[in-house]
């Protein structure tokens, strides 16, 4: 057994018997990256990481192709980074199935669960039935810190597929506050019209920052319209 696989061993136990509280972020990196770099120290490959991107939830969103820059990083290991946060995103939509949201707080703690560690803008569509019950969260689009697309022809298509009686669109402003911009209310503008020619009602758009939250609806931005 060498240096490293003695260390490797020592970080195993220490997460089985303390949990990953234990670790500071770049230690929490190196564990991970011990399953997909079999005999390397990974501790200086997890500190490069953290420098690049700045956060472990930044290191967990990067792309692919990016983190592969990182020395060190193959393409296994990348792969292995990049699904961690998919996955958890993939699994708290599939709990979202029986998730009732009847109030502009049951779906803002919906929400902020949903956004949490996001580094990036993206936009969801919350499909729901007359009771209020989630049907169905589909994300629409991702773009840079700072902006999303609409895609119309998504947004109609998953309130169809879904049989959706109300919409609720919802993004992030990953590094501002979370009021609605002149983008926002165009979007809002185009949504609302677009789900009307199908009979659905868009019900709120909902913007999250910082563990915040404000909706448009009780805002009285969508009366505006």
């Amino acid at each position: 057994m060498g240096i490293h696989d003695g260390h490797r061993e020592k970080m195993r136990a220490r997460f089985l018997t303390a949990g990953l509280d234990a670790f500071a972020d770049h230690e929490a990196l190196e564990l991970l990256l011990y399953y997909a770099i079999r005999r390397r120290d990974t501790n200086p490959i997890a500190h490069a990481l953290m420098e690049r991107y700045g956060s472990l939830s930044a290191v967990l969103e990067a792309p692919v192709e990016d983190l592969r820059k990182v020395e060190g990083i193959g393409e296994h290991a990348a792969i292995l980074l990049s699904l961690i946060s998919k996955i958890n995103h993939k699994a708290r939509l599939a709990d979202a199935r029986e998730t009732m949201l009847k109030s502009t707080e049951g779906v803002g703690t919906y929400l902020l669960e949903l956004f949490a560690g996001l580094s990036q803008e993206v936009l969801y569509q919350l499909c729901l039935d007359q009771k209020g019950k989630l049907l169905a969260c589909k994300r629409l689009s991702e773009g840079s810190a700072n902006t999303t697309d609409l895609n119309i022809r998504l947004l109609m298509k998953n309130a169809i597929l879904t049989s959706a009686s109300g919409v609720i669109l919802s993004h992030n402003h990953p590094s501002g506050i979370a009021l609605p911009s002149q983008d926002d209310f165009n979007t809002t503008e185009q949504a609302r019209v677009a789900l009307n020619t199908i009979g659905v009602t868009l019900l709120d758009h909902i913007i999250v920052a910082d563990g915040d939250y404000v909706s448009m609806a009780d805002s009285g931005f969508l009366a505006e319209f």
